[in-house]
């Protein structure tokens, strides 16, 4: 089960009390306060990890509740900071407040960690409000409560490559393709219903990410169809690879296939029709496929744009697709400025 969005509660652990004790201990009948400070309740902890591809753990359980802080005791033993709680969460989880929506952390690299819900502070013993004009305080403060709060976390895929184009285009057969990865591939529309992550390795043991995100028809950027569930895992990936369908199996051109996709994403996020981009010709096995080819290749919406032929289902040596969006990532890695 893919899930990219969820709602969950949180508490932070409540600190532990103070305690009010005396030194009692033979030949020492005034031996003055000695009670510990309640030990700090436990965080609630936030941290990325490349094992989970989705929320879907935080379906079954919404509550998380970190562990009190131990009590003070005499001899001035103080409690220990309680166990922190940790939830494993996929890179590209945005986390926002649930009541107020606003924006708290983009956890968009692997092993970030952040403390989403803090402990309270352990109560102080009597043995702190000891002065010199108060030589027996029984004075002590009661834990603090730990932090509480309802949030929301939204999944956005991170991903080197994002492959787009209609249902049926054979996104999921090249996704197979050039990886690992082992989607549902059937021949009718709609079958990946959510998005699939597959790496790409060399021999030289670089990998780059690519993600099939499922069909997109006319209409998404209005939330038609799979609408914004999808479209928003298009946002994080640095190389759009447009996916067309040259034989017209759903009897659609691919060029007015190409125009309407770009003008989804346009219409969904300004700017995003502009990224780095690379169309690959799929199907080419099919008869009418290499007079499409010629057509799509003299239409002006291609405008020199690269153009890969090929057919994910037949073809056995994708290593020239794989070298090309290598060096398109590579190219796009060495223009981010880090600070």
């Amino acid at each position: 089960m893919f899930v990219d969005k969820v709602i969950i509660s949180l508490k932070g652990g409540d600190g532990g009390n103070g305690c009010c004790s005396f030194r009692r201990e033979k030949f020492i009948p005034k031996g003055g306060p000695d009670g510990g400070d309640g030990g700090p309740g436990g965080d609630v902890i936030l941290e990325t990890t490349t094992s989970e591809q989705s929320l879907a753990p935080f379906v079954f359980n919404r509550h998380y509740m970190a562990h009190s802080g131990p009590h003070g005791k005499g001899k001035t033993l103080h409690g220990r900071k309680a166990d922190d709680i940790i939830l494993k969460v996929p890179v590209g989880t945005i986390v926002c407040d649930a009541e107020t929506g606003e924006f708290i952390i983009d956890l968009e690299r692997e092993n970030m960690r952040y403390v989403i819900a803090k402990g309270g502070k352990g109560g102080k013993g009597n043995a702190r409000f000891m002065t010199s004009q108060n030589r027996a305080p029984r004075e002590h403060e009661t834990g603090f409560p730990g932090e509480e709060r309802k949030i929301v976390m939204e999944l956005k895929t991170i991903a080197d490559i994002g492959l787009v184009g209609y249902p049926n285009a054979g996104k999921s057969t090249l996704l197979g393709a050039l990886s690992h990865a082992k989607p549902k591939v059937a021949p009718y529309p709609f079958t990946t219903l959510h998005p699939f992550v597959g790496v790409i390795e060399f021999s030289d043991y670089e990998r780059i990410t690519m993600a099939d995100i499922p069909g997109l028809v006319d209409g998404a950027h209005d939330n038609i169809g799979l609408g914004h569930s999808f479209l928003k895992h298009i946002e994080r990936t640095k190389i759009l690879a447009y996916v067309l369908d040259m034989g017209a199996v759903d009897c659609r051109n691919p060029w007015e296939d190409f125009e309407h996709l770009r003008n989804e994403l346009e219409l969904y996020m300004k700017g995003l029709s502009k990224r780095p981009s690379i169309i690959i010709a799929n199907k080419m096995d099919l008869e009418a496929s290499a007079e499409n080819l010629e057509m799509l290749k003299q239409s002006e919406l291609v405008n020199g744009m690269e153009i890969i032929p090929l057919s994910a289902a037949t073809d056995s040596d994708f290593s020239s697709l794989k070298d090309r969006l290598r060096a398109l990532v590579g190219q796009e890695k060495s223009k981010q400025v880090y600070y």
